[in-house]
Parts: structure tokens; C-alpha cells; sequence
């Protein structure tokens, strides 16, 4: 039977972050990809220069079209923009049982906000009680522990700290730390590092995007939290190893990468 998982996020019409890399990724895993849209943008590798967000009822209808004919195996969000679409999407999602990955994106890689700042405490306390996996990179991992996170040590107290606040796993993305880009991943309490090296490249556009979803597609393959976050990890170093070399900013990650573990370049 063919794995299927949804993402719930905003557009990038450049098609290397967003709902656009998510589905890319999900195919390169073999996982059939549905979409709902929480917000639009105008950006490409440059910069971002418009955000716009869709209605809460447009995304909850979107979610109902999706949910009453193609149940997701694994679901994950990303930009959700603002606490109304955050109160819409938690109290469309309370009944569902399939795993729910909270990639809390609060700021682009241009560093434009994709999130209000009342919508932070929307998510702690509405949709971070609901999910499987959280996956904060630093500075989003600062803002829900309220606490500084620079490293490896101050990463699982954050990530400790973000458990108590409902989801059952956390993994908390180092990849602004000096050395390697080590994560860590906190797995019913139990605390693991995934360290990986460093690529020297300033083609990391949509990472955080394609790790999640990455993530959501081993788990709706039926892979266990562990092995979905390391299997995930190294996709998304092979992608960052041979990204094409699109656009004349923060460009794309190679979404061809073998998830497999072989390096395979976007021909």
C-alpha cells in the first residue's frame, strides 16, 4: 500500500523551502504528498518580499478535503503564520491519530518573520501538546524554552524544557553551532546526538523544511523515531553536498539526493 503524509505549510515560490520542498521530498522517499496552504510568500533565493496569509477557514477546509479522502499517514507543519491558523489547524487535528511533526518555522533564512509573535504561545499551548516530533533549530528552541541555547549541553536542557510543554519527542537542530552541525534528539527522554559535517556552501535554502519533511516520510513508511531522524539527517547532508547551484542567494539543496545514503547530483 502506497505511504502517504501531508504537509501543512506556506508557499515558496522558488520551490526550495515550504510546501514546494516538502512534497519534493516526500517523492524522493516514495511517499505520496498532499498539501494544505497556510500562507503565501513572494521570495526566491534572495530575499523574501511579501507575506500573505490565508483564511483559517480556507486552511480548515483544505484540511477536511484532505482528511475525508486521502488519511494522511504522518503529517507536518511548517509556517502557520499567525494563532488564528495555529487555533484552527490544533482543533482540526485533536481527533486525528496519525504522527503529527511540528517544525515551529518562525523566520526565513532571509530572516523575514513567518510568524506573529502572539502565535508562539498559540503553539505552546494549542498544538505542541499534539505533537509527535518538535524540531526547532536554535534560535526557535530559544524562543519556546526561554533560555539560551549555544550548546550541546544548554541544547538538552532547551529540549527538556520544550518536552514539558506536551510533544513526545524533540529534536533540536544544531546547525548554527561552531564545529560540526550536531543535533540532538531527545526520544522518550532518552537524549541522542546526530552529529554530521560541516559543508562549506551557502546553498541551505529550506533545510529545516526538508529535514521535517524528510522525518514525516520515514515515519509514514513505518520507520521509529530514531532511525526517521539519522535516516532524515544524512538526506539532507547528500542534498547539501550536491545542491545545484540554483539562484544567486541562499540557493536550493539538491532534492534528487538518494535517501538511501548514495550521493546522486541533480542532472
Amino acid at each position: 500500500m502506497t505511504a502517504t503524509a501531508l504537509t501543512i505549510a506556506g508557499s515558496d515560490p522558488s520551490g526550495g523551502a515550504g510546501l514546494q520542498a516538502d512534497l519534493k521530498t516526500f517523492h524522493q522517499h516514495g511517499v505520496y504528498g498532499m498539501s494544505v496552504v497556510t500562507l503565501l510568500t513572494v521570495q526566491n533565493t534572495r530575499a523574501v518580499s511579501a507575506v500573505d496569509l490565508i483564511r483559517p477557514d480556507l486552511v480548515v477546509a483544505q484540511l477536511d478535503a484532505v482528511l475525508s479522502d486521502i488519511p494522511p499517514a504522518a503529517a507536518k507543519t511548517g509556517a502557520l503564520g499567525n494563532a488564528a491558523i495555529i487555533e484552527a489547524v490544533a482543533d482540526r487535528l485533536a481527533t486525528t491519530r496519525f504522527p503529527l511533526i511540528i517544525d515551529p518555522v518562525m523566520v526565513s533564512k532571509h530572516g523575514a518573520p513567518l510568524m506573529a509573535p502572539e502565535a508562539a504561545k498559540a503553539m505552546v499551548s494549542r498544538l505542541l501538546p499534539q505533537a509527535f516530533l518538535v524540531t526547532p533549530n536554535l534560535a526557535e528552541a530559544e524562543q519556546l524554552a526561554g533560555m539560551k541555547a549555544d550548546s550541546i549541553a544548554s541544547m538538552e536542557r532547551a529540549a527538556r524544557i520544550i518536552a514539558s510543554m506536551g510533544p513526545r519527542h524533540v529534536l533540536v537542530k544544531g546547525g548554527h553551532l561552531a564545529g560540526e552541525a550536531t543535533d540532538l534528539l531527545l526520544a522518550d527522554g532518552h537524549a541522542t546526538l546526530l552529529p554530521a559535517g560541516r559543508v562549506d556552501t551557502p546553498h541551505t535554502h529550506g533545510t529545516g523544511c526538508v529535514l521535517s519533511a524528510a522525518i514525516t516520510a520515514r515515519l509514514a513508511r513505518g520507520e521509529e523515531v530514531g532511525a526517521a531522524a539519522r535516516g532524515a539527517k544524512e538526506f539532507v547532508r547528500l542534498a547539501i553536498k550536491t545542491n545545484p547551484g540554483l539562484g544567486g542567494g541562499f540557493g536550493p539543496v539538491n532534492m534528487f539526493a538518494d535517501p538511501r545514503g548514495e550521493p546522486t547530483h541533480a542532472g
